[in-house]
């Protein structure tokens, strides 16, 4: 199997001890690219440079509404700046990860669409994907992305909308990121859209260090759990898991405009 893993947070220090050591189990296993996000600005240099050192590594920069204290006003102008810098090297692969999250409930709803909005129009701006955080505000991202219309669509990460939210963010170009979640027996809802899911519109992820899959419980989720991921959610909607890496492979090469590996 050849996998790309969309959504990683390689930089954090939960990978300090072993992060060569995986790299090389994970390039073993055909996880052939990974692709690492930044979350707030104090990490992006961070981020740029795990990149930059290792073959396979993309990055993407942005600002995370779960941090949404720690941003500044400056630092959407900041954004700007760091996305001018890095525009055309061919690491650079999107904007984010930033969106919405209504699950915590003390972060600051209009603020958060405000900075939601800035950065998705930078996305606009600099002609890159979106990789969005939505967590219970499906109705609000949909709605945005229908007013701003960001041509280069991106993905919704760890998706867990119903099948008819799927429909309209692919409507609006937009992939579905599935990772650890629908590997769980008991998210009955989810697992049930997954199968309902055109293979055009998946990709696949670990979120890692978070959302470990139900084969790795109560541990540090990693790209080297990629593999099992696919096989767990190929089983749970009929096909292999070749066709299902083949799949979502595509279609994460086609959106971020890279040569197929």
């Amino acid at each position: 199997m050849r996998l790309i893993d969309t959504h990683t947070h390689l930089d954090f220090p939960d990978f300090d001890a072993d992060r060569g050591a995986l790299l090389g189990r994970c390039r073993d296993l055909g996880v052939e690219r990974m692709v690492v996000l930044g979350v707030h600005q104090a990490n992006w240099q961070r981020v740029w440079d795990l990149a930059l050192a290792e073959d396979g590594l993309y990055a993407a920069f942005g600002l995370h509404p779960v941090y949404l204290d720690e941003h500044l006003p400056a630092h959407v102008e900041a954004l700007r700046d760091w996305l001018t810098r890095h525009a055309g090297h061919p690491k650079l692969c999107a904007v984010g990860e930033f969106g919405l999250d209504y699950f915590l409930e003390q972060l600051d709803r209009e603020r958060q669409q405000q900075l939601f909005e800035a950065q998705l129009k930078l996305a606009i701006e600099f002609e890159l994907p979106a990789l969005l955080h939505v967590r219970r505000a499906h109705a609000a991202t949909i709605a945005t992305l229908k007013r701003l219309k960001p041509a280069r669509g991106g993905i919704i990460h760890a998706f867990a909308g119903s099948y008819e939210e799927a429909r309209e963010y692919l409507k609006l170009g937009f992939k579905l990121g599935l990772g650890g979640a629908p590997t769980w027996p008991q998210a009955l809802r989810l697992r049930k859209v997954v199968t309902q899911l055109p293979l055009e519109a998946i990709v696949l992820e670990t979120d890692s260090p978070d959302m470990a899959p139900a084969m790795h419980p109560n541990q540090r989720n990693s790209p080297d759990h990629l593999p099992a991921i696919c096989t767990a959610l190929a089983e749970l909607r009929g096909i292999s898991a070749e066709q299902l890496a083949s799949a979502s492979s595509r279609n994460a090469t086609e959106l971020f405009g890279w040569r197929p590996a």
